[in-house]
C-alpha cells in the first residue's frame, strides 16, 4: 500500500515539475544580418562556419552556436540580455577585425527585442565577378578574384572547383553534391563534379568547364551551380553565389 503511494506521490511531483518545465519562456528577439566585407556578404557553404554568442555573468554556460548560411546571412531568437560574440578559431575564409586593443576581436552588445547586426570581417579574398552558364552538355563558369590581404599574412589559392547539386545547398561537401558514381581529382569525396582545379595563373580570370554527369537517373530538368575556392590553410571555403541552370 506504501508503495502504491509513493508511486502515486512521484508522479505528481514529475507532473508539477513537467509543467513548470513547460513553462519556462521561450527566447523571443530575432538576432539576425550577415558576415560582411564593405557591406557585402561573404558567401560559405552550407553548415560551415559559425560564431559563438556568450551570455558574461552566467558562470559556466555552454555558448550559444550561431551558423552562417550559404549567402552569409545568420539568424535565431534570443533572450535578451547583454552578449559577446566571438568566432571560433579558424572558422570561416577571413580574419575577424579587431574592434578594440583590449577586446581584441569579441564584439560586445545588447540585445533589446528584435535586433539586425552586420558582421564585418576582412576576407583573404572577395569575388568581384562571378558567371556560370550551361551549353552543350557542359557547365562552363568564370571568377574574377580580388586579394584583399597581402603582405606577411597573405595566403595563396590551394584549388578552385565548380560544384553542382540538384538541390539548392551547394557546397565542396559530399552529401550536398550530385552522386554519379565517379571519382573526380582522386579525392575521397566522390559527389564533387570537377573535371580539373581551375587556372590559377590570372586570378581575376579563372575558367571552368565541366561535363554534366550521367543524367539517365537524374529526376530534373535543373541543376544548381557554384565556384568554391580553396585558401591555403583556411579550412572554409570561399564560395559565389549560387545558381541555377535549366537543363
Amino acid at each position: 500500500m506504501k508503495l502504491k503511494y509513493y508511486i502515486l506521490f512521484m508522479g505528481l511531483v514529475l507532473s508539477l515539475a513537467s509543467c513548470e518545465i513547460d513553462n519556462y519562456e521561450e527566447p523571443q528577439s530575432i538576432f539576425n544580418g550577415s558576415v560582411v566585407y564593405n557591406g557585402m556578404p561573404i558567401e560559405v557553404g552550407p553548415s560551415q562556419v559559425r560564431f559563438q554568442l556568450w551570455q558574461p555573468g552566467f558562470g559556466a554556460l555552454a555558448p550559444l552556436d550561431v551558423h552562417i548560411a550559404p549567402d552569409g546571412s545568420y539568424s535565431g531568437r534570443f533572450f535578451d540580455g547583454d552578449y559577446k560574440l566571438k568566432f571560433v578559431n579558424g572558422q570561416g575564409p577571413w580574419v575577424a577585425q579587431e574592434q578594440s586593443a583590449q577586446a581584441a576581436d569579441t564584439i560586445f552588445f545588447s540585445l533589446n527585442g528584435d535586433t539586425m547586426m552586420d558582421i564585418e570581417v576582412t576576407p583573404f579574398y572577395i569575388v568581384e565577378n562571378s558567371d556560370i552558364t550551361i551549353s552543350g552538355g557542359r557547365v562552363n563558369a568564370s571568377v574574377d578574384l580580388d586579394q584583399i590581404i597581402t603582405g606577411d599574412n597573405a595566403r595563396g589559392i590551394e584549388y578552385v572547383n565548380l560544384y553542382l547539386n540538384k538541390a539548392e545547398l551547394v557546397s565542396n561537401w559530399a552529401e550536398y553534391n550530385i552522386n554519379d558514381g565517379d571519382r573526380y581529382n582522386n579525392r575521397e569525396a566522390y559527389d564533387i563534379v570537377q573535371e580539373g582545379p581551375g587556372d590559377l595563373s590570372d586570378i581575376n580570370n579563372i575558367n571552368l568547364s565541366v561535363s554534366l554527369p550521367n543524367t539517365a537517373n537524374y529526376d530534373r530538368d535543373y541543376v544548381f551551380a557554384r565556384v568554391g575556392i580553396k585558401i591555403i590553410g583556411v579550412e572554409d571555403l570561399l564560395f559565389t553565389p549560387t545558381v541555377k541552370l535549366e537543363l
